[in-house]
């Protein structure tokens, strides 16, 4: 639906960078250090960020309390995602904290900031809401409840980030150097904490040059797909950028398969599908 008032052109960048988001969470699942393989990405983003700020004017002095914020949050996000994918399935994992944290985040929005929702928006967060119940039902491997617990939280840092920053973005007179910085400053920290200060075990394993080559390719996924977004939303609603942007979660469970192997129940299909249904609903709403 959102395709279809899209420009194609705008319509195949969005798609294009919804599956970068899917192909860095892929990567961070791949194998057995989520933690040194989000550590690099982290810091891969930071230093990306960093080169780009110098051709950009700096954010109003009003918008640095929110990077501040922003700073600490993208951190403890950062860890959650490790060990959200250390220990549960990218079809259980991926989907609720890509679709839920929208949902959290108009709920904010329109509860604290009184930016009201229409009737149609509501019922997309019905529908997450109820594919979010699917995916507690499911029976699953032992630790998958505590993923899921991890990727709802997740989901509200997200969330918390997100109406953090679409006010320090507006008062900012910059709002894309802004976005720069919310990259910038928690790139080293997050990966510090995540290597637990101990650097040198990255390049020390055997699977050095896999960890490194999946957390920078993932840093460069990440900032792309952010920037693609942006671009996007030049060219055309910014709900419906919004809204296409969703079918990353189409890309992450197919890429989870494609990839890692995973064999999602019906149950974490449908969940996943209806978690959809509702990101899609509540940002055309």
């Amino acid at each position: 639906m959102a395709a279809m008032i899209l420009p194609p052109v705008a319509a195949g960048a969005v798609l294009f960078g919804a599956a970068l988001h899917a192909a860095w969470n892929v990567g961070v699942r791949y194998g057995a250090r989520q933690r040194e393989t989000t550590a690099v990405l982290a810091a891969s983003t930071s230093l990306i960020g960093a080169a780009a700020l110098p051709l950009l004017p700096a954010p109003a002095a009003a918008a640095w309390p929110h990077l501040a914020i922003s700073a600490v949050l993208h951190v403890v996000y950062f860890n959650l995602v490790a060990e959200a994918y250390a220990l549960g399935a990218i079809s259980l994992t991926y989907p609720v904290m890509r679709g839920t944290a929208p949902a959290m985040a108009a709920a904010m929005a329109a509860v604290g900031f009184g930016e009201r929702l229409r009737p149609l928006g509501w019922g997309g967060l019905v529908l997450i809401s109820a594919g979010v119940v699917l995916q507690t039902r499911r029976d699953g491997a032992a630790g998958e409840g505590r993923a899921l617990a991890i990727a709802l939280t997740n989901a509200l840092v997200i969330a918390l980030y997100t109406v953090n920053d679409g006010i320090g973005a507006r008062i900012s007179h910059s709002p894309i150097a802004y976005a720069l910085w919310t990259f910038v400053l928690p790139g080293v920290p997050a990966a510090l904490i995540l290597m637990r200060g101990r650097v040198g075990r990255v390049f020390a394993e055997q699977t050095a040059g896999a960890i490194l080559a999946r957390g920078a390719g993932g840093g460069a996924c990440s900032v792309a797909s952010y920037t693609l977004a942006l671009w996007a939303m030049t060219l055309a609603p910014i709900g419906a950028v919004a809204a296409l942007r969703e079918s990353a979660m189409v890309f992450g469970v197919a890429f989870a398969w494609m990839f890692l192997h995973e064999r999602p129940h019906a149950r974490t299909i449908l969940a996943a599908l209806t978690i959809l249904l509702g990101a899609v609903v509540l940002d055309m709403g």
